[in-house]
């Protein structure tokens, strides 16, 4: 299976239960992070961004004072794939410093 291809639900469901705050919502995982200040959020974002160029694969995500959310589903396989757990995995590793 390549990691474009779309994943069964017992992957994604283990992967939700080893990596708290990441929620299943439909055919995406999403996780909120939050922040002391804008400008903080605005440099996580940006190393969301940056990680995402390089992988070609873009999340989508919400900035607000405080708080992003960044969701990740792959619209080309209908679903989630290994990449999008990959790269929520690495998002997180991005807010861990």
């Amino acid at each position: 299976m390549g990691k474009r291809d779309r994943l069964p639900d017992d992957e994604i469901a283990g992967f939700i239960a080893a990596h708290p705050g990441w929620v299943r919502a439909g055919e995406r995982i999403e996780r909120s992070y939050s922040f002391p200040d804008y400008g903080t959020c605005v440099g996580f974002v940006m190393r969301v961004a940056l990680l995402a160029e390089r992988r070609d694969h873009h999340p989508d995500i919400a900035l607000s004072w405080g708080k992003v959310r960044v969701v990740w589903s792959t619209h080309d396989a209908g679903g989630l794939t290994a990449l999008d757990l990959e790269l929520a995995g690495l998002t997180d590793r991005l807010n861990a410093g």
